[in-house]
């Protein structure tokens, strides 16, 4: 079974519902042998009423005692780190802080908001506000270095109101080419975010799949570390619409994926 390398939990991420128990229990009746914990952490977040930071040190101890609760299972130490300009160094300093297997980068901010609580952001037209988001993303590859995955490059689509919205390289070449070679230079993987598919799939998107042109495009520039991840935050979404992922990978020529263990990356076949 494919690595689900992005998963949280209600113990350290505040929009999480599932903990760490139903977590294991449901990689397991699914076969897992091998999933990541990317607990979420946001430097300076805007004020929601949520605390979006937590102790370090006591996310290594009691990861040791979830690794022993496991079993056979091997859980992968994670954290994702939401992205803004003014905070990409703290992030390369609180990745050093404790040793992760796996550091992934996000950006869930438009503008400085929460676009999925404030959706003044879609009032843009499309290929203007995807062009600032995946600029953005460039951003926080180009000025971070200790990281290993830069995750959901289409969050910004997951909560448009116009269901033929949708984030392609055609749109957007310049800003996509600019973070492939972020990503490329540097070493790092790109997520497909399975849970993407899933909310395309129940808000009646026309399209659901990532953009063919996006994964073409990263490979043809010499990308070869791609990451799959579910962003399971409630219990029975742990791999949701991972079939449908691997098999489109696989159809635009793909074969392998990747996870990281020690920040060092490992090939699995699809």
């Amino acid at each position: 079974m494919v690595t689900d390398g992005h998963n949280h939990t209600k113990h350290f991420s505040p929009d999480a519902g599932q903990s760490i128990d139903e977590l294991i229990s449901e990689a397991k009746a699914k076969g897992f042998t091998r999933i990541g914990i990317t607990e979420h952490y946001e430097v300076d977040y805007p004020d929601d009423g949520l605390d979006w930071t937590f102790d370090l040190n006591e996310y290594d101890k009691v990861f040791n005692d979830w690794r022993i609760r496991a079993g056979e299972l091997e859980l992968l130490k994670g954290i994702e780190f939401g992205y803004q300009t003014h905070v990409a160094e703290e992030i390369d300093r609180l990745a050093a802080k404790i040793p992760f297997d796996v550091v992934l980068l996000s950006v869930h901010l438009f503008r400085g908001k929460d676009f999925y609580v404030d959706r003044e952001c879609y009032k843009l037209p499309a290929k203007e506000l995807h062009g600032e988001y995946i600029s953005t993303m460039a951003e926080m590859c180009e000025k971070c270095s200790n990281f290993e995955v830069a995750a959901h490059y289409d969050y910004i689509n997951r909560y448009a109101d116009n269901k033929s919205d949708f984030v392609t390289y055609e749109e957007c070449p310049k800003e996509f080419d600019r973070l492939f070679e972020a990503l490329i230079s540097k070493g790092k993987a790109l997520e497909i975010n399975t849970k993407s598919i899933k909310k395309h799939i129940d808000g009646g998107f026309t399209r659901n799949l990532p953009d063919e042109g996006v994964l073409n495009r990263y490979r043809a520039m010499g990308g070869k570390y791609i990451t799959l991840g579910s962003d399971s935050h409630f219990a029975g979404t742990l791999a949701v619409c991972y079939s449908e992922a691997i098999e489109y990978l696989k159809s635009l020529g793909f074969t392998e994926t990747v996870y990281f263990k020690d920040r060092k990356p490992y090939f699995e076949p699809l």
